[in-house]
């Protein structure tokens, strides 16, 4: 694309749009209004195909199962009804769309998936920990563990020769 159309479609977009991809399973959230009342439905599934990037109007093509029925859903992102996309898991495929997991079953379609929510909580708790220093021990103790170690492997060899007699 031309780098111009490209900057007027940056300043047209309000909503920083979150990183998604085919293979990943997304809930998003849309507004529903019914009369005067207005409520948020969740519309859980498999991102199959994303359109548009770089566009004004990014949509993203969402899949789940219900009653065993497939429906899909086409969602601009940028959307007034849509409230948030919440990213639940990443897929590791290798293609950017994967219209063939409509002719698959749902046991047929199952997929490698990396729980984000586990791994971001390793990731904290690494960062929480702080590093320990290493201290030295003095030569005596080494030296003692040393013997020791020697020790435990000779009783454990002793055992051994008294279980085959």
């Amino acid at each position: 694309m031309d780098k111009k159309i490209i900057e007027f479609n940056q300043k047209l977009r309000n909503k920083k749009i979150p990183a998604l991809q085919a293979g990943d399973v997304v809930k998003v959230h849309l507004r529903i209004k019914e009369g005067e009342k207005e409520r948020i439905q969740i519309f859980e599934g498999l991102i199959i195909a994303v359109k548009g990037r770089q566009s004004s109007s990014p949509t993203i093509t969402v899949r789940k199962v219900s009653h065993d029925v497939g429906v899909e859903m086409i969602v601009p992102i940028l959307s007034k009804n849509v409230s948030k996309v919440e990213l639940i898991k990443r897929a590791k495929v290798r293609r950017a769309k994967l219209y063939y997991i409509r002719k698959l079953t749902a046991k047929q379609s199952r997929m490698k998936y990396k729980d984000l929510k586990k791994f971001i909580k390793k990731e904290e708790e690494k960062i929480e920990e702080p590093k320990k220093e290493k201290t030295e021990e003095p030569e005596e103790q080494k030296t003692e563990d040393k013997k020791n170690k020697k020790d435990t492997k000779e009783i454990q060899a002793s055992q051994k020769e008294e279980k085959k007699k």
